[in-house]
């Protein structure tokens, strides 16, 4: 019996390992990256933790248009102190409430691992250094840059045509949690929808990005 489970565990193991190398390395999309010959003249950066990606865009004119409707949840994105504009998608229990790997509960941590329903965070940042640890730059099109603001406000769901905040949700003083489209799960999850962003605005990334490591080395490797 129990060298059944110690082969059953050994197989599922290697038969991850074999999904995420595979879904690292094969790009998506296959065939085509982004249009050649247009400059990379808009910049953004990625941020990963151990488990989770979010996209940071810097608070110029146009992100602040296609945001402006943050202000309405309370969102300052005028801020002045405010540099870039931090987002992310995630499980409904698990993001909202586990700041930090100290406030871990059993029930959001099982719906991590099931699945849930989906919310998106938005945050404020400062100036930040891209090259610090858990940061990379990128660089996409004018046209492609529109393309990933229009997926990412497209993402948050919206009721009579106005986003929805989740009242007493955040971190701080400068972030809030909105309701989002879509479901969570451990397959499908928070690094799967920043590559679907990062698609959108023309980049390549792996195929299957469960994981942040895998996602930034895809996108180091196939652009």
């Amino acid at each position: 019996m129990m060298l059944r489970f110690a082969k059953a565990a050994l197989w599922t193991l290697l038969l991850s390992l074999v999904a995420v190398t595979a879904g690292t390395l094969l790009p998506r999309p296959l065939f085509t990256a982004s249009p050649g010959g247009e400059p990379l003249t808009r910049r953004a950066i990625l941020l990963s933790s151990p488990i989770h990606t979010d996209i940071a865009l810097p608070l110029d004119t146009e992100t602040r248009q296609a945001f402006a409707f943050l202000r309405a949840g309370g969102v300052d994105i005028d801020n002045p102190g405010a540099a870039w504009l931090v987002i992310g998608w995630g499980g409904r229990a698990f993001y909202l409430q586990t700041p930090t790997w100290g406030d871990l509960k059993p029930m959001p941590a099982f719906k991590a691992l099931t699945v849930d329903r989906a919310v998106l965070h938005a945050d404020l940042a400062g100036p930040m250094e891209a090259d610090r640890p858990g940061t990379k730059e990128f660089g996409v099109s004018e046209a492609g840059y529109r393309r990933m603001l229009a997926f990412m406000v497209a993402s948050f769901s919206r009721e009579q045509g106005l986003a929805m905040p989740i009242s007493g949700a955040g971190y701080g003083d400068f972030d809030q949690f909105y309701e989002a489209g879509g479901h969570f799960n451990v397959l499908v999850g928070c690094n799967t929808w920043t590559a679907a962003a990062l698609r959108s605005g023309g980049l390549r990334t792996g195929w299957w990005n469960p994981l942040p490591q895998s996602l930034a080395l895809s996108l180091s490797l196939l652009n």
